[in-house]
């Protein structure tokens, strides 16, 4: 377990976070956060005013169409839609701030690994080594039908992956260091024999060249992983500095955290520390709190709740019965999910339209409700009880509950002595604890 608690702010570069309507909410900025880069840099200052380790972009690379097999639902209530590219966006939140980490998704199925390795170390090289790559292997249907991709089944993609990162490690290590020179009376810029060149050849992927970007101090980006499957956490304990997960609820955490033990176990490394995500909503009472919650289910339409539940599980879930429990569905996209959400343990089963609404909150995050000190203590309770590196927190409105979080919940937090009150480094992943 870390030594206190890492907090990184899990957003989306769209209409929503990951609240469905939270651009509809009184107060809510999104509209005009789609263009006005300022309100971004804003809520990047407030999260380097809260301490926070980063900022974490999902990213939806195409429209969700599963649902209806129509994107219009997505498209109608703007779930995930428009999608705007968050790796362009890291590059104006590098220059606004001074020691918040920068974490984008980036999927393997939508780019090669030379552009992956070129993009965010460019912005690592710039920052000083505050950026972050979320590596997912891409299993949205939009994605590959506006790429025209051929959707490889679910595990197929992670052996692909497996070979991906092969690439990305040498490109990354072909540089070694010391190799910039930058002599101005010489005229040499690098050392030659200090960079090397790396050829590989492999099923999916082939390479012959020298890396794009010399190594920024922390090394290379910090890796992101969200693997919930068997093959996923094969994948994730092989590659990822930290591993961002979902479950419904504590005994759902604490499941994944011995399930991803037992997958570094059986290849021989130790497991890397667990991010679990949730939602926090702060009330000056606690019924306070639960009316916002309220107030945020009674204004979430079902289809578009069951939009975004489709394109993450892969099925059409239209004209099933909403209120029967949730039947695990052989599905190619996420296997892990579908899983988790299907099978919960102490608890009576979800149903369809309460898994969809989970869904459409906050894409299945669990809810901590109540005043700031409740949701302090409840996010002491799980980090102690689960032994998990921290949380990935997204908000619902923005920036409002973002600015309660930073103002109200973070000096709790800082008083227990479980949450830090200055950073301990300068990179990403010095502060992480890395």
């Amino acid at each position: 377990m870390s030594s206190h608690i890492h907090l990184v702010s899990f957003l989306i570069n769209s209409p929503i976070n990951h609240t469905v309507l939270s651009w509809a909410q009184p107060g809510d900025n999104r509209l005009q956060a789609l263009h006005d880069i300022g309100l971004w840099q804003d809520l990047a200052r407030t999260l380097e005013r809260g301490k926070f380790d980063g900022i974490f972009f999902a990213d939806t690379p195409g429209a969700f169409d599963r649902y209806r097999d129509s994107h219009e639902d997505a498209v109608r209530y703007g779930v995930c839609w428009p999608s705007l590219d968050p790796v362009v966006l890291l590059s104006a939140l590098a220059a606004s701030t001074t020691h918040l980490g920068l974490a984008a998704t980036m999927s393997t199925s939508s780019y090669q690994p030379w552009t992956v390795v070129r993009q965010l170390g460019t912005i690592d090289y710039l920052s000083g080594g505050r950026v972050g790559w979320n590596i997912v292997t891409g299993h949205l249907r939009g994605e590959h039908r506006a790429l025209g991709l051929q959707q490889l089944d679910h595990d197929r993609r992670y052996d692909r992956a497996d070979e991906y990162m092969k690439v990305c490690y040498g490109l990354w290590d072909s540089i070694r260091e010391g190799a910039i020179v930058a002599d101005r009376e010489t005229g040499i810029y690098a050392d030659p024999g200090k960079v090397r060149r790396f050829g590989f050849e492999g099923e999916y992927f082939h390479c012959d060249t020298v890396g794009p970007v010399p190594p920024s101090p922390q090394g290379r980006p910090v890796l992101f992983q969200a693997g919930s499957s068997g093959r996923g956490q094969r994948f994730a304990v092989s590659h990822a500095d930290v591993v961002f997960s979902i479950q419904p609820n504590l005994a759902g955490m604490k499941r994944f955290m011995g399930n991803l033990r037992d997958a570094a176990d059986a290849v021989g490394v130790k497991a890397p520390g667990v991010s679990f995500g949730i939602q926090p909503i702060l009330g000056g009472t606690e019924e306070e709190a639960k009316r916002k919650l309220n107030d945020l289910i009674e204004k979430l339409p079902i289809d578009a709740c069951l939009a975004r539940l489709s394109g993450t599980m892969g099925v059409d879930f239209a004209g099933m019965d909403l209120d029967q429990p949730l039947a695990e569905v052989e599905t190619q996209a996420s296997q892990g999910l579908m899983k988790a959400f299907s099978n919960i343990e102490g608890d009576r089963p979800l149903t369809l339209r309460e898994v969809a609404i989970r869904w459409g909150l906050a894409v299945g995050k669990p809810q901590i409700v109540g005043t700031p000190e409740q949701v302090a203590d409840e996010m002491e309770r799980i980090w102690r009880e689960t032994g998990c590196h921290g949380y990935n927190v997204t908000p619902t409105v923005m920036p409002s509950s973002v600015e309660d979080f930073v103002d109200q919940v973070v000096p709790i937090l800082q008083r227990k002595g479980v949450y830090r009150s200055e950073y301990a480094g300068t990179t990403f992943r010095e502060n992480l604890g890395l």
